[in-house]
């Protein structure tokens, strides 16, 4: 059975969260960042579940700390919080969120998206090993480190942006929705997931490795079509 970790500072919401799944997962809560990494030191769990707003060491702190930790770095993160600016969504995607979700939510959508998210990662687990790397043009994805090389300069990835830049690479010239992404890539069923999502992690990717992110030359966006990476 798979372990959720639910970080939450409001004990009343950390509850609900567990009530919600603890039929199908195991679930353990902590109402701190600081409780919280004590847990993983403990026992790494499959997915955290991470509010914003917390006193003391904050949700996007926390989600900077692991993701600097190499034993840590690639547990999958959903933010669950009332913060729902775009900048707020931006910002948590950029320190290495998995997913980002609003409060107040709906219970189905949590469950749709967690099952997701952890049914991505155990596919990611049992398919065929990777290549050492791939080339596209110019990009050249390491996917020993989740480095890309643009020829210009090199920089790491979150596990989503490693995993969005390898679906797009693997498949250059096609032309992906975002639909289509939340569905091949995240796993998401229809109607689950918001392409805002996969907007916010094409704009992330574009900062990291566009000369300018303004006038791609890697990441093509097609008019009412999608994302493409072009085999020049």
């Amino acid at each position: 059975m798979h372990t959720i970790l639910v970080v939450d500072d409001e004990e009343p919401v950390a509850l609900s969260i567990e009530l919600s799944l603890r039929r199908d997962y195991q679930v353990r809560v902590a109402n701190s960042a600081t409780d919280a990494l004590k847990i993983i030191r403990r026992s790494a769990p499959d997915l955290i579940i991470l509010d914003i707003i917390m006193p003391g060491m904050d949700g996007i702190q926390f989600c900077n700390e692991l993701r600097k930790d190499p034993l840590f770095k690639s547990i999958p993160i959903l933010f669950l919080t009332a913060k729902g600016r775009v900048e707020d969504k931006i910002a948590g995607l950029e320190a290495g969120a998995d997913d980002y979700l609003t409060k107040p939510f709906d219970v189905r959508e949590l469950q749709l998206r967690v099952k997701a998210i952890l049914r991505r990662i155990a596919d990611t687990q049992t398919t065929e090993s990777t290549p050492e790397e791939l080339r596209v043009g110019d990009l050249v994805l390491n996917c020993q480190n989740y480095q890309i090389s643009t020829g210009e300069k090199t920089v790491l990835l979150t596990p989503v942006e490693f995993d969005l830049m390898y679906h797009l690479m693997s498949h250059p010239n096609q032309v992906f929705s975002g639909e289509r992404l939340l569905r091949e890539l995240w796993d998401y069923p229809s109607d689950t997931g918001s392409p805002d999502l996969v907007r916010m992690h094409i704009r992330n990717l574009r900062l990291k490795i566009e000369p300018d992110s303004r006038n791609p030359k890697y990441i093509l966006t097609i008019p009412r079509h999608g994302y493409t990476i072009a085999d020049k």
